[in-house]
């Protein structure tokens, strides 16, 4: 009795075997023929099964798994990289531990040919504005390809992209971490025939220059990334509304790049937030002592003024970038809505009075007050004007002005010149 219950035993065992041996075949059949679809099927009703089985059917499942999960990647379904990774893996791992090599080899292969698929993936993710998938794709290809840090630096950047700040900041984090510089070396040559100056590797160029085709080799080192991956550290824990963090990391990223004048700028920005107006001032001064002549940054800070309400300190840098750039129209435009902003300050107070005598002077003062800051206004654009006669942002502010103040000459020759 015994031993029948032993053949039975075995006879079942061999069933099995047998049963997943042909889920197997079917699967490679259907991969043949292109029907990842079916070779799923085939491998789904095998897998129940696969954990008892010996470690080359093991192997070759996992193998099958990843190529029908390779196969579902590239017709779109994003989802199966990651599964057809793990798989291909998985049958390299069982290898390694049974010691016989069968599939190894080509499972390899394929992990760095699915490297080049992820990648361009990702760059059509990005083209249609699909950044977090863009990004996922992008670090699953520097997990396969880890020399190729570049990816992960481009996961960083397509997270920003898509809003996912979160994801950015351990992507950066990352990059810090590793010590990422992202610098590259360009090889020059000019065409001797041409006269254009060409880039190329520096084996094809050497050889170029040594025929004497090309001719003023020259090499070029692109910038680091490190400041930039640093200060986008601080600028996400800024978005993030982490200002602890953030704060450490502008410190991090200034003694990396002390002389980059926007860094300055958002670090003062954060220190106003936090309500250390000295610390913002001081700042400011040394953002203008770097760059003394620059328009941008003066502009700049009339605008982080204008919007902490520093009127005094906002007209300032507005005089002081159009001192330096005449025609900054931006400049010009602001310049002009802070006597308009300041006169419609005053309306409230003018509406607030009352009809007696002592009011009705006060509300003449306070509205030829009013009238004299539109007044201001008005005079900076028509300065404007006389530079820039036919932008249209002058022209309809500079209408609105004359409207306010009730100059209906000026008010309807601002309406023809701009064509209403």
């Amino acid at each position: 009795m015994k031993t029948r219950l032993f053949i039975a035993a075995a006879m079942s065992c061999t069933m099995v075997a047998f049963s997943q041996k042909n889920e197997l075949k079917s699967a490679e059949k259907a991969l043949k023929s292109g029907s990842a679809a079916e070779a799923k099927t085939a491998l789904d009703s095998a897998s129940s099964l696969i954990d008892g089985a010996d470690a080359k059917m093991k192997a070759q499942f996992h193998f099958l798994k990843g190529e029908t999960f390779a196969m579902l990647a590239k017709k779109g379904d994003a989802a199966a990289f990651n599964t057809a990774i793990e798989s291909y893996n998985e049958a390299i791992a069982t290898e390694e531990t049974s010691g016989k090599v069968k599939y190894t080899p080509e499972a390899k292969q394929k992990l760095s040919a699915m490297t080049a698929d992820l990648i361009n993936a990702a760059v059509e993710d990005n083209n249609n504005k699909q950044y977090k998938p863009a990004a996922d794709k992008l670090y699953m290809g520097y997990k396969l390809s880890p020399k190729d840090t570049v990816y992960l630096y481009y996961a960083a950047s397509s997270a920003v992209n898509g809003g996912e700040y979160e994801q950015a900041l351990n992507y950066y984090n990352e990059l810090k971490d590793l010590g990422y510089d992202g610098s590259e070396v360009k090889y020059t040559a000019v065409n001797v025939a041409s006269g254009e100056t060409e880039e190329m590797d520096k084996t094809q160029r050497d050889l170029m220059v040594k025929s004497k085709t090309y001719k003023d080799p020259k090499e070029e080192k692109s910038p680091s990334k490190s400041s930039e991956i640093i200060k986008n550290i601080a600028l996400i824990y800024t978005q993030l509304g982490q200002d602890d963090k953030a704060l450490g990391a502008y410190q991090d990223a200034r003694a990396n790049d002390p002389e980059d004048v926007n860094l300055i700028l958002n670090e003062a920005n954060l220190y106003f937030k936090l309500g250390d107006k000295d610390k913002f001032k001081s700042l400011m001064a040394e953002a203008t002592a770097l760059q003394p002549d620059n328009a941008d940054l003066f502009y700049n800070i009339g605008v982080v003024n204008m919007e902490q309400g520093n009127i005094e300190d906002a007209r300032a840098a507005y005089n002081r970038a159009l001192e330096i750039n005449p025609g900054y129209v931006n400049a010009q435009l602001n310049l002009s809505t802070t006597y308009v902003n300041e006169g419609n300050g005053m309306i409230d107070a003018m509406n607030s009075l009352g009809n007696s005598r002592a009011d009705i002077a006060k509300y003449d003062e306070l509205k030829k007050e009013k009238d004299g800051l539109f007044q201001k206004g008005a005079d900076i654009l028509e300065q404007a004007l006389k530079l820039n006669p036919d932008n249209q942002g002058i022209l309809e502010q500079l209408k609105n002005i004359y409207g306010a103040l009730g100059d209906n000459d000026n008010f309807m020759r601002l309406k023809k010149l701009i064509g209403e």
